[in-house]
């Protein structure tokens, strides 16, 4: 396109270059679950939408072999976000779907597992609504349902686990979380904690305090469904320790149905040899 006729659009660190009748027929935003990690976990749905894609902002867990799914001559983004280590804030990302959109592209924002679960889809959906740009939401495979279903190990069961409760083991800037601890502590129910391998001893801690018993089964799954996967059945009183040799990403989970997990070749003996090799 000739310099002439460009139209640019800037944000703090995001040109985006565009223009002509294309520039004055909006696009739109998909938020787009990608699963744990499997691609044979992605929805046909969400196949769909990313074979459509001309832009793929996508999150750092989002496995190659989904992204390769989108066109070859769509634009990737990595967005990717580690502990302590952002590419991108979320405004900026909020503000790059936008743009991306008022340019008049297809804009697929792939996240890993579900956009509603632990994803910031809901910040990122109400940035669309006060750009005005249409955003669509595809559900995904939250990694707590890959974890179970790989161990073996149900989530809710008839007998130990009439509840199940997804909470965040990460708060800003590296905070204990602010959860209802007391209602976590009560027996015979699953409670899954997303982000909280570094908080694994805090967490433990806080759940026994508050009257739920050490010798609760527990399980950590790294990697759930991908072929790395690694699976660490121990109890809430050696969640520490077995945590402490894991560097994830990774899910624990405590709740009395956690004993019907598999048994894996992987044990905390193990992990922790590993890690002092």
């Amino acid at each position: 396109m000739p310099p002439g006729n460009d139209k640019t659009l800037r944000t703090d660190r995001l040109v985006v270059l565009g223009g002509g009748e294309r520039a004055r027929r909006p696009g739109q935003v998909w938020l787009v679950g990608a699963g744990p990690g499997d691609p044979e976990l992605l929805t046909i749905k969400a196949l769909k939408v990313l074979q459509s894609a001309e832009v793929v902002v996508h999150d750092g867990l989002v496995s190659d072999e989904i992204l390769a799914l989108a066109p070859p001559q769509a634009r990737r983004i990595s967005v990717a976000k580690r502990k302590s280590r952002h590419s991108y804030s979320q405004d900026e990302i909020n503000r790059m779907l936008t743009a991306f959109a008022l340019e008049g592209l297809e804009v697929v924002r792939l996240k890993g597992g579900d956009p509603f679960i632990f994803g910031r889809g809901g910040e990122e959906l109400e940035a669309c609504r006060e750009a005005g740009v249409d955003c669509h939401v595809v559900p995904g495979v939250t990694a707590a349902l890959a974890a179970g279903a790989s161990a073996g190990a149900p989530l809710t069961h008839r007998g130990s686990a009439q509840a199940v409760t997804f909470v965040t083991g990460h708060a800003s800037q590296g905070a204990e979380p602010d959860l209802d601890w007391a209602s976590l502590a009560r027996p015979n129910q699953t409670v899954v904690i997303y982000m909280g391998l570094s908080q694994a001893t805090a967490i433990a801690g806080r759940l026994m305090a508050a009257g739920r018993s050490g010798a609760t089964p527990a399980l950590i799954v790294e990697n759930a469904s991908r072929g790395d996967e690694r699976r660490v059945a121990t109890t809430l009183l050696g969640l520490a320790e077995a945590a402490s040799a894991l560097k994830g990403p990774a899910l624990l989970i405590v709740g009395e149905a956690m004993a019907l997990a598999r048994s894996s070749e992987t044990t905390v003996e193990t992990l922790i040899r590993e890690a002092r090799a």
